[in-house]
């Protein structure tokens, strides 16, 4: 229990205070459209978010009894389990939104894309920070970078886009901050620019052929829709996002309040996930989206600055790619919502529901705290040590 007093505070209570918030609007968002579409009690996303949360605390809970180390060699032996789930999924999967992505596994569904960008994010981690190891060795620098490659393409062919740019953007900067030689980082992003922009044209040629129908409408209602709430728009490709911005300007400054809002009336599909902060503004006001963006910031700072102050190379890629994985959810989301970027159904961290998401979510944040409370550690017993030789 001493140990508990190295807790990073400051960053448990932005945590806490992020999810009390996403419980709530969860609950908000979700009542209206889950009653009038399927006659369900308008509690059941509550009652399931809840549920969740609760798992979460206990897997916290759990994650604490290790060290760092121990967490890592464990997270690299999941990241195989994960791998084959992804092979699985092309057997047993569920098909939702043209994806096949997940388990259906009654009350919860189980995505393995998401699991596997933490597990991934600590399987390099730990890799990278053997000093054992060769790293001006190709073989060596790129082993773990082609396993992860295998669950890039395996994400691809749910098909699954937005999951794999995100996993593979994470992979990118773990591989960037490594101690990986300089001379076999400049090819690799070499060949990865030029297998992009094939990749790239590609798409613009036979993009109607290679993508699914509603993937490609995502990508031209960003591409063709200057104002997506014209009438040409509005019925086709740009609905959600004009609805999305309906919601926010009848927020205005302060909002409705709570519960209050006009466009959870069957208006936004998905209001209690991809469009969830749309809601959040249009009850409590621009004020609060705005707060939340602030403690979004201080969340961020804080894992960042824990990552500074860790003490080995793993600890310190966790922190920097735990930080990037939440940083990136927030910008594919947001820039979606404000019909920047295609909309691609990933969760707006703490806000949005989801089960895998949030499971992942604590747990990564878990380890960041964890990491925290051993270089206290380290630092105190090292202090004591010098005072004792004075």
């Amino acid at each position: 229990m001493n140990r508990l007093k190295y807790i990073d505070k400051l960053l448990l209570l932005v945590s806490i205070l992020l999810f009390a918030i996403g419980t709530i609007m969860v609950f908000s968002a979700s009542n209206v459209s889950f009653y009038m579409r399927y006659s369900n009690s308008p509690y059941l996303y509550l009652f399931k978010q809840i549920v969740i949360l609760i798992f979460g605390i206990i897997g916290s809970l759990v994650i604490c009894f290790f060290n760092v180390k121990v967490s890592s060699k464990v997270a690299a032996f999941l990241n195989y389990v994960f791998m084959f789930l992804l092979v699985l999924l092309f057997v047993v999967g569920e098909v939702t939104n043209d994806a096949q992505s997940w388990f259906d596994l009654g009350f919860f569904s189980l995505q393995p894309s998401e699991f596997l960008k933490i597990t991934t994010i600590m399987y390099l981690a730990n890799y990278y920070d053997n000093k054992k190891r060769d790293f001006s060795s190709s073989w060596t620098s790129l082993k773990p970078i082609i396993i992860s490659f295998v669950s890039f393409l395996l994400i691809v062919f749910q098909p699954d886009l937005g999951t794999a740019i995100i996993y593979a953007s994470i992979v990118a900067l773990m591989f960037l901050l490594s101690p990986v030689d300089k001379k076999i980082k400049n090819k690799i992003i070499g060949i990865v620019g030029g297998f992009i922009v094939v990749l790239g044209l590609v798409l613009v040629i036979g993009g109607n052929s290679l993508l699914s129908e509603r993937q490609m409408s995502r990508i031209t209602s960003v591409i063709s829709s200057s104002n997506p709430c014209d009438e040409e728009n509005y019925y086709t490709d740009g609905n959600q996002v004009c609805n999305g911005y309906i919601a926010i300007n009848n927020g205005g400054f302060t909002g409705l309040g709570l519960g209050k809002s006009i466009q959870k009336y069957l208006y936004l599909p998905e209001a209690h996930t991809d469009f969830i902060f749309c809601i959040i503004i249009e009850e409590l006001g621009l004020i609060t989206g705005l707060g939340i963006l602030l403690l979004y910031l201080l969340l961020l700072f804080r894992v960042i600055m824990i990552g500074k102050r860790s003490l080995n190379n793993r600890d310190a890629l966790i922190c920097y790619g735990g930080a990037f994985y939440i940083f990136v959810h927030i910008m594919v989301n947001l820039c979606g919502i404000f019909g920047i970027l295609p909309m691609t159904g990933v969760p707006l961290p703490f806000l949005s529901y989801g089960g895998s998401y949030t499971l992942c979510l604590i747990a990564i944040l878990t380890v960041v705290q964890r990491i925290n409370i051993e270089t206290k550690l380290k630092l105190a017993h090292n202090v004591g040590k010098n005072k004792k030789k004075v």
